[in-house]
């Protein structure tokens, strides 16, 4: 981390109102204005966040299922407990960590599957690109095995070449398609949201 990008975040907006509001990180307001433009969310819903650490997505996620909502926060690294949610440390691909998840689903099933999840940035664009679609794959596979028939889903890409070819698989899947870039991600980020709405 360079000192420039370290005083660079301190002087940003959105890194600032998340210190204020008590949030993780800045990625709470994306989710938050995702669900402001699309309705992605509603009480009672239980979601699955993949990609969850530091925990600000699934901390505004709960907030907007409120206390009768189920969160269940998956990824490799570990994150501090954040009451009403449950955490799995695992490996996405794993089918132990797939089975841990469906030990956790309500019998109402999963209403929505959100996914942050990014590579390990290389400095290859090319190669990071590639990975990121990877990753969005796997989402894409959660959402198959896991989320109810008109659920929703929310993940992020970097943008590049092969996104095209991703969306229309969420096309596909989904009787509403949406791409979105939230106000909270940085202007000079190649990030972009792709939303999938009432699973077919």
């Amino acid at each position: 981390m360079s000192k420039r990008w370290a005083q660079e975040r301190k002087k940003d907006h959105y890194y600032k109102m998340a210190k204020r509001d008590n949030y993780r990180s800045r990625a709470a307001y994306k989710l938050s204005q995702i669900d402001r433009r699309f309705d992605i969310f509603n009480t009672g819903d239980a979601v699955i966040d993949l990609g969850a650490n530091p925990g600000s997505w699934s901390q505004m996620a709960l907030e907007l299922v409120g206390e009768t909502g189920i969160i269940i926060a998956l990824d490799l690294k570990p994150i501090e407990s954040i009451p009403g949610v449950t955490f799995i440390k695992g490996d996405v691909r794993s089918k132990i960590t797939k089975k841990k998840i469906t030990e956790l689903i309500p019998e109402t099933g999963i209403n929505v599957i959100v996914s942050d999840m990014a590579p390990n940035i290389s400095g290859n664009y090319s190669l990071d690109h590639a990975k990121s679609i990877e990753l969005a794959e796997m989402a894409l596979e959660y959402a198959d095995e896991f989320l109810n028939k008109g659920g929703h889903m929310i993940v992020k890409v970097f943008d590049g070449d092969l996104a095209g070819d991703y969306f229309g698989q969420i096309k596909e899947k989904f009787k509403i398609s949406k791409r979105y870039a939230p106000k909270a991600s940085r202007k000079s980020s190649s990030e972009i949201y792709m939303i999938g709405m009432s699973k077919r």
